[in-house]
């Protein structure tokens, strides 16, 4: 995959060890899902270095008064894919309890492998927010640019896009229909099967999230 100017992929040790044990056929169900949400809060930590919204404010401390930032109230809203991104919300909220959370609902094909949309709620306002796309996968990229034009015709400007484990296939899809959109995962797998899967991935997120399968 060549390189793009908005696609970040993580080389962290600690991101490392927690997918190696993501992959992992063995890992149950519970364990799948903690590792999700760590996973995700040391990816918003990273992606989110830069470009967050804050106001200065005067903090008053035992010995005296100084300046400081906060981050600036009802700035960031979290845009999971149903229904795998779901796993990934706590994980943001960690970091940003406040955060308003929208829902966009899709369902592959499997025929043609492309995303079917049936559901869509976000937060009002949400053309002023920084808004934050999370899917576990990002594998056709199917999904995640029609997320990002969904967003787009509703007047959203700051996307920034997180997957945990990426495609070259889905990632160089996103990155190029939407150069304007940065784009984080935490890593670069091989390729796509023929059935659209990641190889060699880890199986569907979504079934080893919520114990359908």
């Amino acid at each position: 995959m060549k390189n793009y100017d908005n696609v970040v992929v993580f080389d962290h040790p600690l991101i490392k060890h927690k997918i190696a044990i993501l992959r992992n056929e063995k890992t149950s169900m519970k364990e799948f899902r903690e590792l999700v949400e760590e996973i995700t809060t040391l990816m918003t930590y990273e992606s989110l270095k830069e470009g967050v919204p804050t106001v200065e404010t005067q903090v008053k401390t035992p010995l005296e008064s100084c300046t400081q930032y906060l981050v600036k109230d009802d700035s960031i809203a979290i845009v999971p894919i149903l229904r795998a991104g779901l796993g990934m919300v706590n994980g943001v909220h960690v970091l940003f309890p406040l955060a308003k959370v929208g829902h966009i609902g899709m369902y592959r094909n499997e025929e043609t492998l492309e995303p079917m949309t049936y559901y869509c709620k976000l937060p009002e306002g949400i053309e002023d927010k920084l808004v934050l796309v999370v899917d576990p996968m990002l594998a056709t990229g199917g999904s995640a640019c029609d997320a990002v034009d969904l967003l787009k015709k509703r007047g959203c400007k700051k996307i920034k896009f997180m997957a945990i484990i990426g495609a070259p296939e889905g990632v160089s899809r996103l990155a190029e229909a939407h150069p304007d959109v940065e784009i984080y995962v935490s890593t670069l797998d091989r390729c796509l099967n023929e059935h659209g899967y990641i190889l060699p991935g880890l199986g569907d997120a979504g079934d080893r999230l919520f114990g359908t399968k």
